[in-house]
């Protein structure tokens, strides 16, 4: 079988060293001669790999001692009702930086809850390239309870290289479901960063949550328990019975990120797969990319043909390529890579490399 690449946005590709030791441990993990699926979420055995799991993403984002760490139910989207519920109060209002479809997803949830307010948004400037805010410091209401942003679009491909600030002081808020875990950041820039699994982390099923000690306990009364932060952390993220099979896999990528060097070394990998990317996106006259060089993804590359008659043809050729999953969302068209950090730089190479033949033959 020749080999295949997965471009998919979400669920995502898995390292394949943790889906050959999931694949060794299946049907007995720990010596125990059952699977960890079928093991009791508050035995001992499951503790010590929660309690690790724990150990280990902290070492690799290095949180600080004051952020409690949050295994949960409901991925992204859960979040986007989470925060509110759980640092609000009706009738408060909070401030949103709008860069695209999950930003406005979260902001179309939290006004379910609070006056949400629009302070930033991502921009086209005169060659029609999108940006995102430039702000550092964003301005925003004198009330306003926090700052929520979305550091990566994975749909338009816009990625902030920063952490913007609320001229008021109020603490930011980060879903960073699709870039977590890719680089270096300083969480203590952050009062809430939150993650559904299935970009960076492990498989769909499970949502980490950061979370400042002083934002926790606040939660309104109706919020359900299943997204109440000060419960999660009081039972360990147990308070019922956890998504362990997906628990357990992301314990085996946070084992695998530091045998890799961390997240310092996946950002030069990360960094260096966009690149050849983008260099040979931006020498060709047959492909563009929409987004400005400020603003680009290092996970998620959407890129279009310059004849989109051709898009078809590119998708069936690039299956047959081993290339899977690179149709654009329907909202930009054309293709997407998404790149995140299971994906090698071979498989890189590969799209470029067909990319290269698919011009020579069509252009």
């Amino acid at each position: 079988m020749s080999k295949v690449y997965n471009f998919c946005a979400g669920p995502a590709m898995l390292p394949a060293p943790v889906l050959a030791k999931a694949q060794q441990e299946l049907l007995d993990w720990q010596g125990l001669g059952t699977s960890v699926m079928e093991v009791s979420h508050r035995g001992k055995h499951f503790i010590e790999l929660a309690d690790k799991s724990e150990h280990d993403l902290r070492k690799l984002l290095n949180i600080p001692s004051n952020y409690k760490v949050l295994f949960m139910h409901g991925g992204g989207r859960g979040q986007f009702a989470a925060v509110p519920l759980n640092i609000t109060k009706a009738g408060d209002k909070a401030s949103f930086v709008d860069t695209g479809v999950w930003s406005k997803k979260a902001i179309e949830e939290a006004q379910r809850f609070i006056d949400t307010d629009v302070v930033a948004s991502s921009y086209q400037d005169e060659q029609g390239l999108w940006h995102v805010p430039q702000q550092q410091v964003v301005e925003v209401a004198d009330d306003s309870k926090y700052l929520h942003f979305c550091p990566n679009e994975t749909i338009e491909g816009l990625e902030f290289n920063f952490c913007p600030q609320a001229s008021n002081g109020a603490p930011v808020i980060a879903d960073m479901s699709s870039t977590i875990l890719s680089r270096p950041i300083n969480v203590a820039d952050y009062g809430i960063i939150y993650a559904g699994a299935q970009k960076n982390i492990g498989p769909s099923g499970l949502a980490v949550s950061i979370v400042r000690d002083d934002l926790v306990g606040y939660a309104r009364q109706q919020t359900p328990a299943i997204l109440n932060y000060q419960l999660t952390d009081e039972f360990d993220s147990m308070y019922n019975t956890p998504p362990t099979y997906s628990w357990y896999l992301a314990g085996l990528v946070f084992e695998w990120l530091l045998e890799q060097g961390g997240v310092a070394a996946m950002a030069q990998r990360n960094q260096a797969k966009a690149g050849i990317l983008y260099d040979y996106i931006d020498q060709s006259e047959f492909y563009r990319s929409q987004v400005a060089a400020d603003s680009r993804s290092w996970m998620n590359v959407p890129f279009q043909l310059a004849n989109d008659d051709l898009n078809a043809a590119f998708l069936a050729q690039a299956e047959q390529a081993g290339l899977r999953a690179l149709k654009g969302h329907r909202i930009v068209g054309g293709m997407r890579a998404s790149i995140y950090n299971a994906m090698p730089e071979q498989g890189v190479v590969a799209l470029v490399d067909f990319m290269k033949e698919f011009e020579r033959t069509q252009a």
